[in-house]
């Protein structure tokens, strides 16, 4: 090649170089490359809800054959990689009544399906499922002949995922409480205000490196809500705020189990001060042991007697019923009272049999303790009333010492709390009681007793 030619195959090269960069940067709307804008959709229109699409499901996961089309408001986004793979929407921008996901197989999703656009959705060809109570729609994952719902595939999410024109809406979460939370909250954007992190919480990173990570959130009545984070987020190395506020997000179903996922840090606004402790447990030495049955004719009619001398009922919240069988130093069984309230001037009988107790005596005890509880004493054993505190309230026996032959056995027997006592008294006294058994020993009655005559569930 001649020294002309060459330098003029070099002009040649260099041209078409710069014509190509050129070129290049005219296809960009700046040097950030930002992404084009997905074209609108003005043409489909919906046929379907949300809630008849459901209906439709009857308990295994189905192709959808129907030329369907279904609308949604984006409420979920995978901006700060919170959720991944997946699209939340619900059936309107406030106030929803439904909502559902779509499994897609599609990273920053949020580039093309913003929240609060309207998308509508071809429905024939995609799979309708439920998991762990959560429905879904997407493509087909098939498992050693098992069919669920997967990711629908990248190629085919614009052929059945479509932005309708306009502007996106601006959405109002749903404001709720735990309390009152339902099933078809589930798949929706709802916030709750006056929460915080559990205590225990506090101190810890919104997630652990890597791995789905769930913290638990309260109101100021100790109600509970599970948030879900996820190991990947952005926020996941930053600590929990310690104090109380709003959080939004988008609830889910997970089982029987509700739990919220936040689409970005903003979700959570905790400005205010943390709740004051909320006191739902009580202690009272108004509360005892009043009557122990071991019925001769009949064990399993065995039942424990406690009864409140205050006019005022009582929750028993984290109260609990120890048993020392024989001689035993430890805990031989125990049964826990939370979630019965005792009435003032009233009992709580506590059974290891209430079909049997209900054949005997003619009711259904209030509290199904089982056997080889400490209802189902056979009269040698020690028996203790605790509060929520750990406190001793009222001791039946004494720790250590086998009943048998002492002032505290009611074997085949009954022992009976005398009407003058009014409150429990953590040190036995033999004086506060009338006990009959098989023996008679050490001041005792020697007369076994017989169910149903011989006793008086209920009556004090």
């Amino acid at each position: 090649m001649t020294h002309l030619s060459k330098t003029y195959y070099q002009l040649i090269v260099k041209t078409i170089f710069l014509l190509m960069v050129g070129m290049l940067f005219a296809c960009v709307k700046n040097k950030d490359f930002e992404v084009l804008e997905p074209a609108c959709e003005s043409n489909l229109v919906a046929n379907i809800s949300i809630e008849e699409l459901k209906e439709y499901y009857q308990d295994e996961t189905l192709q959808i054959q129907e030329d369907w089309i279904l609308e949604g408001y984006v409420i979920s986004s995978d901006a700060q990689n919170n959720f991944f793979s997946v699209l939340y929407f619900q059936n309107s921008t406030n106030n929803p009544t439904d909502g559902l996901q779509i499994e897609i197989e599609m990273r920053d999703s949020h580039l093309f399906f913003e929240v609060g656009n309207k998308i509508l959705i071809k429905l024939k060809g995609l799979y309708l499922g439920r998991t762990r109570n959560q429905f879904k729609i997407g493509g087909v994952f098939t498992s050693f002949g098992n069919v669920s719902v997967g990711r629908l595939p990248y190629n085919q999410i614009f052929e059945h995922v479509f932005v309708a024109c306009g502007e996106g809406a601006v959405l109002q979460p749903d404001v709720l409480t735990i309390p009152d939370l339902q099933d078809n909250n589930a798949g929706t954007l709802v916030q709750f205000q006056n929460l915080e992190f559990s205590a225990a919480e506090l101190g810890n990173l919104f997630a652990e490196k890597e791995a789905e990570t769930e913290r638990l959130l309260v109101d100021c009545e100790d109600n509970e809500l599970i948030l879900l984070n996820s190991g990947f987020a952005d926020f996941q190395s930053i600590l929990l705020p310690e104090g109380r506020g709003n959080i939004t997000g988008v609830l889910v179903k997970d089982g029987n189990d509700f739990k919220l996922v936040i689409r970005d840090f903003t979700d959570i606004e905790f400005d205010q001060e943390r709740c004051e402790d909320f006191v739902d447990e009580f202690t009272s030495n108004t509360i005892f042991f009043s009557e122990l049955a071991d019925p001769d004719n009949d064990p399993e009619a065995r039942f424990v007697e406690i009864y409140n001398s205050d006019t005022a009922p009582l929750s028993l919240k984290g109260w609990q019923i120890l048993r020392y069988t024989n001689d035993s130093e430890t805990v031989s069984s125990s049964t826990e009272l939370t979630g019965h309230v005792i009435d003032g001037e009233s009992t709580l009988l506590i059974s290891p049999n209430p079909l049997v107790f209900e054949q005997v005596y003619g009711f259904l005890p209030d509290v199904d303790a089982g056997t080889n509880s400490p209802a189902d004493s056979n009269g040698d054993d020690n028996l203790v009333l605790v509060d929520p505190f750990g406190t001793v309230i009222d001791i039946f026996g004494v720790i250590g010492q086998d009943g048998t032959g002492t002032d505290h056995e009611f074997e085949d027997g009954r022992a009976q709390r005398r009407l003058e006592v009014t409150q429990g008294s953590p040190l036995y006294e033999f004086s506060e009681w009338e006990i009959y058994n098989d023996s008679g020993e050490s001041g005792t009655i020697n007369l076994p007793q017989l169910a149903p005559v011989d006793f008086s569930p209920g009556i004090r």
